[in-house]
């Protein structure tokens, strides 16, 4: 067996990670900024969601924020793990009732998300996330200054 081409692939995998992360965060925010300003076809095909209703404009808050930063890869994991929560109860409270599987309830694009940022999550960001960026940046200032960084995570 030849594996020199899986051995190639082992290269790439941190900036597969990145555009996976930067993909999908993207996507998710847009959602949020429909539902919160009206842009993109607005919530549920026009308009915005009603400030501070709840679950929906909390929902889009984290879809927006949540997203952002995981695109962005700022507090990467942790932002994936609130919007992957935030997808599982969008799927039991609003898609599941309706029938069990989410070929049924219209809720694929709630699962997909949930298990995505869960991915997310556990591999982490990848590479160019912000959040490597800020650790080499504070390294780097740690040793002009002669003080060691507090570690992190």
């Amino acid at each position: 067996m030849n594996f020199s081409s899986a051995l190639s692939l082992r290269g790439v995998r941190p900036v597969a990670q990145a555009v996976f992360r930067l993909v999908t965060g993207f996507l998710f925010a847009c959602h949020g900024a429909a539902s919160l300003f009206g842009v993109l076809g607005g919530a549920h095909g026009g308009g915005t969601v009603p400030a501070l209703q709840w679950p929906g404009w909390w929902a889009a808050v984290i879809e927006l924020a949540g997203g952002a930063l995981v695109a962005l890869g700022l507090f990467t994991r942790t932002a994936a793990v609130v919007c992957s929560g935030s997808m599982a109860y969008a799927y039991f409270s609003v898609h599941q009732p309706n029938a069990l599987f989410p070929i049924d309830n219209g809720g694929e694009p709630a699962v997909m998300f949930c298990w995505t940022f869960l991915l997310i999550a556990c591999i982490g960001p990848g590479a160019r996330a912000a959040e490597s960026l800020l650790r080499k940046s504070t390294t780097a200032a740690a040793d002009e200054d002669g003080v060691a960084p507090v570690p992190t995570s």
